[in-house]
């Protein structure tokens, strides 16, 4: 199907982008223009800022509680934006909506981000904060089932890589992996990827500002060539857990997200591989206002609830 009218509509009215290097602190702040007030979000029955103390320091994390109950399942949520961007508050609405639909617990994880924090600070802060959820279950309510990873873009990176860390550390409570249009290979070669030519240019994140917007993670010592990195370049996916990976029609990642899923399978790991139509990158945090898009909370609440 063609590009969503309403996508269509958004992305025909941005203005032109300015000139020049990109400047970190400029676009992290205009993100932050585009919160919602508290009056106007997604109510749920518990909302707490909290500092997690970790072996990574300490991190701030956002804990969503969808209802009152003696006990929940958890999904720890990592934010896209490329490393560089993003915050608790620009990803405020997914994760209200993940907790909502899926009715778990949701710990969003405030990680260090590039240029200011080198490789692999962003990592070890996600990875800290799943392992602090497990060595704090009771203190979070957690009923000692579901302990999820769910991440989009960037933050989907980090669902992988967190999954790997986690099965070589043998540390086995992760019991499922979200990954909303992944970016699983920080090596941009146009030639790669299908999709990196066929959905290049008029949808919105383009080929050509992939190395420029991945250029403070990998400015700061990330290896385009490092499993963690680049979570496709790991030679032995066996042992993970089960996958959900979401991914947009017209979105330049699209084929290396739906190439993991596929390399999951093979690998013997419970996998679904789901392709939005119509949809381009970014769709879950910008575009889950549309019903046919909205659907992925409810499809993320199914893949959960199969096991």
């Amino acid at each position: 199907m063609p590009l969503h009218p309403e996508i269509a509509k958004f992305l025909a009215g941005l203005p032109t982008p300015p000139e020049g290097p990109l400047d970190p602190v400029a676009l992290r702040a205009a993100d932050e223009t585009h919160v919602a007030p508290l009056e106007e979000r997604l109510p749920l029955h518990a909302v707490e800022d909290v500092t997690a103390r970790t072996a990574s320091g300490e991190v701030p994390v956002r804990i969503y509680t969808p209802v009152e109950a003696d006990s929940h399942g958890v999904l720890v949520y990592f934010h896209g934006g490329a490393f560089f961007l993003g915050s608790l508050n620009t990803h405020d609405h997914v994760a209200r909506s993940l907790a909502k639909e899926t009715g778990l617990k949701v710990v969003s994880v405030g990680y260090r981000l590039a240029p200011e924090a080198a490789f692999p600070a962003g990592l070890d802060d996600c990875y800290a904060v799943v392992r602090w959820v497990a060595e704090q279950g009771e203190n979070l309510a957690w009923d000692g089932t579901t302990l999820a990873l769910a991440g989009d873009s960037s933050g989907g990176t980090f669902v992988a890589a967190v999954a790997a860390k986690a099965h070589d550390d043998g540390f086995d409570r992760i019991t499922h992996q979200i990954l909303y249009y992944p970016s699983l290979d920080l090596d941009f070669d146009v030639d790669r990827y299908a999709s990196l030519r066929e959905n290049a240019v008029g949808y919105g994140l383009e080929t050509a500002g992939l190395k420029p917007f991945n250029a403070f993670y990998i400015d700061s010592g990330a290896d385009p060539a490092d499993p963690l990195v680049s979570p496709i370049k790991r030679a032995d996916l066996t042992g993970l857990p089960p996958a959900l990976v979401v991914t947009g029609e017209y979105d330049p990642m699209r084929d290396e997200g739906e190439l993991y899923g596929r390399r999951l399978r093979e690998a013997g790991v419970e996998a679904t591989v789901s392709r939005y139509e119509g949809a381009g990158h970014g769709f879950v945090q910008h575009f889950s206002w549309i019903p046919e898009y909205h659907r992925v909370f409810e499809e993320t609440r199914d893949f959960l609830g199969r096991r």
